[in-house]
């Protein structure tokens, strides 16, 4: 029988096959997770597809790759040193950007004509979403406690399985948060009236996200 050499043993190759898929659909479900759970990041998604179409809000699905490559870097080196506390706190900036946000959408909502178009470009969208990534404390708080440590474990078995798992989280949540977009722009099609009550609703979802934000920073910081 065949084996592969992993980083302190020749493992069977059907044994290694078994291990590398356990790895892809661990970052699998992660990454569909991550994608369909509300959150700072999808609500803004929904928020800018409603209010500019598909074609400027799709390229911030690709603000993990520009906001996580930091965050993952930071919590691998500090995976065991960081406290809490102070990921927890991270909730303060997050809620006052994510209702900064908020307060973008509903503008937009009280603007009783369309008039020029004033979207934001594809490429500020992104950046924009890049900061909502890095002020949100979930990354943080994922890459510490779940993606990290999995990662971690897979990389010392051998490089490929650390890899397989990062790879196939973001492939399915790049995967995930494309197809909310596309969801929502059919949603905008329906009418202006309609689209006028969806971009509403989405200023009411993101202060409601900004707020709650907010509240768990006052709490862990009255502790």
């Amino acid at each position: 029988m065949r084996h592969y050499e992993t980083v302190d043993r020749l493992v069977p190759v059907p044994i290694y096959c078994q291990i590398m898929w356990i790895y892809l659909l661990q970052g699998i479900s992660l990454g569909f997770a991550a994608a369909v759970q509300p959150g700072p990041l999808s609500t803004y998604l929904v928020s800018e597809t409603l209010k500019s179409g598909w074609r400027r809000t799709l390229p911030a699905i690709f603000a993990p790759f520009l906001s996580d490559g930091p965050i993952a870097a930071l919590m691998l080196l500090l995976l065991s040193r960081t406290p809490t506390r102070l990921l927890q706190l991270m909730s303060l900036p997050g809620g006052v950007f994510v209702l900064y946000l908020a307060f973008g959408a509903w503008t937009k909502w009280r603007s009783p004509a369309p008039g020029p178009d004033t979207a934001t470009s594809g490429s500020r969208t992104a950046i924009k979403a890049a900061v909502i990534n890095l002020l949100n404390p979930n990354p943080y708080l994922g890459w510490s406690l779940v993606l990290g440590p999995i990662m971690l474990k897979g990389w010392r078995e051998t490089p490929l399985h650390g890899i397989a798992f990062v790879l196939a989280f973001y492939a399915t949540m790049l995967a995930g948060l494309g197809g909310l977009v596309m969801i929502f722009n059919k949603a905008r099609a329906l009418g202006p009236r309609i689209n006028r009550a969806l971009i509403g609703a989405s200023a009411l979802a993101l202060a409601l996200c900004g707020l709650y934000l907010l509240g768990q920073g006052v709490v862990v910081f009255r502790k």
